[in-house]
């Protein structure tokens, strides 16, 4: 993984970021997708994690199984959900899901976590999940924990507020070590998010409106890390017709042309064939 810079010393990485709903809601149309990206020289492919979203979309693929799909029609690409609301999924059965599809990638996969929300598909409310925006952060960050043990290799003896994992060793472990690495997503302007950003291996800011923004979303994190030598990745999702190299050198290491809900095919294509962005973000 390339280490967190400032001012565009690293080569921006590029990778899709695909909402898996109606014409890619097929995971082997995500696959080919993959592959023909890992051609053209994108390092990455990302997918979105949603059980639902509104009208007119209506059909949604499954992240995990897409993305063990795409694990087997690369070599190369880092892939992974970006990103999982992990609040509405049991922290054990994401160790095990996470270790079984580092290993099928031979250690490419990025785990993206957030809190998740209701606002588009209502996939909170419609299946009894917690809607306290405050409760959902801690247990997000309680199954933060858990994972980070489960990779470790070591027994997981867990009792928390949300959660229990009694004794359970998660082998084999993930190719990765510590772990998988773990993207944070948050608002820039929320300090929370910001802070368990910086404690793991990467942030991915919603809502940027100007690389001014994340500069100081890279100073701040820079400053939380002091001391700190893991290296550090900020993904940046960006309209298509949006310049990334202003968001290099504020110190962006990974572009994502963000894609609507319900994009066609062919549109994505058409991104993946222009290609990635070019060295240095330029």
């Amino acid at each position: 993984m390339t280490a967190m810079t400032t001012h565009g010393e690293s080569r921006l990485r590029s990778a899709l970021w695909l909402p898996l709903f109606d014409e890619l809601a097929d995971p082997r149309v995500v696959a080919r997708l993959a592959a023909d990206a890992e051609e053209a020289g994108w390092d990455g492919c990302f997918v979105w994690d949603q059980l639902c979203w509104r009208a007119p979309v209506r059909a949604v693929a499954d992240p995990w199984i897409t993305v063990a799909a795409m694990a087997t029609a690369t070599q190369r690409l880092r892939i992974g959900p970006m990103v999982t609301p992990l609040p509405r999924r049991r922290p054990a059965k994401v160790a095990r899901e996470t270790a079984t599809l580092d290993r099928l990638s031979d250690g490419r996969l990025i785990l993206g976590v957030g809190i998740g929300g209701d606002g588009f598909g209502a996939e909170l409310s419609k299946t009894g999940e917690q809607l306290d925006d405050r409760q959902r952060g801690r247990m997000l960050d309680e199954s933060l924990a858990v994972l980070a043990t489960a990779w470790s290799g070591e027994p997981v003896h867990h009792r928390g507020e949300h959660y229990t994992v009694d004794d359970i060793e998660f082998l084999p472990r993930p190719v990765q070590r510590p772990g998988v690495p773990v993207w944070a997503a948050g608002f820039p302007g929320n300090a929370k998010p910001i802070r368990r950003a910086a404690r793991l291996d990467g942030f991915f800011p919603a809502n940027l409106k100007h690389p001014d923004q994340l500069a100081e979303v890279v100073a701040t994190i820079t400053d939380l890390r002091s001391g700190e030598t893991r290296p550090y990745d900020v993904a940046i999702g960006l309209p298509l017709d949006a310049d990334p190299s202003p968001y290099a050198a504020a110190g962006a290491t990974w572009w994502l042309p963000e894609f609507d809900p319900g994009v066609p095919l062919d549109t994505v294509r058409g991104v993946l064939r222009d290609g990635p962005a070019s060295p240095g973000g330029e």
